[in-house]
């Protein structure tokens, strides 16, 4: 089994052969016997969920309770427990690979067919989110191909305990526990892996706009970009109250540290007297405001005054990770649609209204890769979208776009049988 424990004079290089050698043999394991690994990491991880929480104690150990990311790095039984269940229902989706995305035959008599294939070796560099250790694995397991993991030194203790947890179920299968590697957690490990051109085929960085930014910058191995979450709801004239208040209060409240949670509430100026209702729930949860000029007039003397502040324009295209959130009042959709166009992300936005031709208006001109019509941003999540766990939402436009799951981790090639023929 590797040990996951490392000095300066390792030879990153070596790691990486090692893994690029180990993605090889993955395409010599059938789909059932995937499952058997996926369905027994699973299991592991429960049994072995006292061992893994302490190691996240040593993290949490040295994060403040104060900081946004806490909450991100923090597992909990309960959380363990829908971890394992997450990979227990990646088992049951069907294989990505082999199939025949597309088939022609020429009239020369060639058959060519377009067939899914495994990328090969995947880079995942993430902050501190210990569970993307067992989401990313079981996603690149099924999906064929060898992972490196490169996780940040707030959660060193959770990957190393997790990452463990994974190598022992492999060596019981008799698997080459290179098909998953945790690389050291300083800057030199990131660097050689921004690098590893010729042994890791993909990078995915998953964490702040700073991380994904570096690794853009920097990286000489083709990036998917899974973006930061600035994400906004706009509660239309036509929007129905009580729909609107609970959107805005689970799309905010639910889990603040998540990249699809509320930053901004655009409001029709009709719902500004409305505003005090809408945003009542959210004072329970001691959500921070940051109101426009309208905004604040609309909610001085309801809101609690130690949680209303006025607005600068800071406030808006900042994505908070905390209890915190502003307020634009907005014309219309049109300037709804504008305002996201200049501070979104391109993550995930919603509009609440009961008239469908601004939902469609809506729909068709915001750019983002998840938009809602009556239903929180929360809901952007692989396994909300029923496929299984997830390895990062992409806010680009190449290649995948929004939740990134089984499908979206494959590549094609394509496959020609010919009889004999030859070009003119």
């Amino acid at each position: 089994m590797t040990i996951c424990i490392w000095n300066n004079m390792v030879n990153l290089e070596k790691i990486f052969e090692q893994v690029k050698q180990a993605s090889r043999t993955l395409l010599q394991l059938s789909a059932v016997r995937v499952n058997e690994i996926l369905n027994a990491v699973a299991d592991a991880a429960v049994e072995q969920s006292d061992a893994i929480l302490a190691a996240n104690a040593e993290d949490l150990a040295r994060m403040s309770q104060d900081d946004p990311k806490y909450d991100r790095l923090r597992l909990t039984k309960e959380r363990v427990e829908a971890i394992a269940c997450d990979m227990r229902k990646v088992a049951t989706l069907p294989s990505p690979l082999g199939k025949v995305l597309k088939h022609t035959l020429l009239p020369n008599g060639l058959e060519l067919s377009r067939v899914s294939v495994p990328f090969g070796v995947i880079g995942i560099i993430y902050e501190a989110r210990p569970n993307v250790s067992f989401d990313v694995f079981s996603l690149c397991l099924k999906a064929g191909s060898a992972c490196v993991l490169k996780g940040g030194s707030d959660a060193e203790a959770s990957n190393r305990a997790i990452v463990r947890v994974i190598h022992e179920v492999l060596e019981k299968f008799g698997v080459d526990t290179h098909v998953v590697e945790l690389l050291p957690s300083d800057r030199e490990a990131t660097a050689a892996l921004l690098h590893a051109r010729g042994y890791v085929d993909l990078i995915i960085p998953r964490g702040s706009s700073g991380l994904i930014h570096y690794v853009r910058e920097n990286a000489t191995i083709p990036v998917i970009e899974t973006g930061a979450g600035v994400c906004h709801t706009y509660v239309d004239e036509y929007a129905d109250l009580e729909k609107a208040r609970a959107i805005v209060n689970n799309a905010k409240t639910r889990r603040v540290s998540v990249c699809n949670a509320l930053d901004a509430l655009l409001v029709h100026p009709i719902r500004l007297g409305d505003l005090a209702f809408l945003c009542a729930p959210l004072s329970e949860s001691h959500v921070t405001i940051y109101a426009d000029e309208k905004a604040f007039a609309a909610l001085s003397g309801s809101y609690p005054s130690e949680l209303l502040q006025k607005a600068d324009e800071s406030h808006f295209g900042t994505e908070f990770l905390d209890y915190k959130m502003a307020i634009k009042t907005v014309a219309d959709v049109e300037e709804a649609i504008i305002h996201i166009a200049t501070n979104g992300s391109g993550h995930s936005e919603c509009i609440v209204t009961e008239q469908p031709k601004v939902a469609d208006l809506f729909c068709r001109l915001v750019d983002a890769s998840c938009v809602y019509v009556n239903a929180p941003t929360s809901f952007t999540d692989g396994a909300q979208f029923g496929l299984g766990a997830e390895i990062g939402i992409s806010t680009q436009k190449l290649h995948a776009r929004g939740p990134m799951a089984l499908e979206e981790i494959t590549t094609y090639k394509w496959l020609i049988k010919g009889d004999g023929q030859i070009r003119a």
